[in-house]
């Protein structure tokens, strides 16, 4: 399991496949897998049975991206960037690449 650069709440852009260039936050992050669910990417269509709780019928519910499809959207330019690390005072920090601001 490695450690992933990104974490629930970011803004990320799609990198590749059918959502490519859509932009969301990321609604939660499976490090086990190498997986992030993003709002409004990867979008597909669940058949649900009814049952006496709820009524069936078809939802939408966002599926799994790999993480390395993703990329995290600079604050400063809103656009994809790679991230790094830098010891600020007594803390590491989040980095973007692109413009060298800091994320968290």
């Amino acid at each position: 399991m490695t450690k992933l650069k990104v974490k629930k709440g970011d803004k990320v852009v799609v990198l590749t496949g059918k959502d490519k260039g859509k932009t969301g936050e990321i609604k939660k992050v499976m490090p086990a897998d190498n997986k992030v669910i993003v709002q409004g990417v990867n979008v597909q269509t669940k058949h649900r049975k009814p049952t006496s709780a709820n009524a069936g019928g078809l939802d939408k519910i966002e599926a799994p991206i790999h993480v390395s499809n993703v990329a995290l959207v600079d604050p400063k330019t809103s656009k994809a960037t790679r991230v790094g690390y830098k010891v600020v005072g007594d803390r590491k920090v989040r980095v973007a690449r692109r413009s060298g601001e800091v994320i968290d």
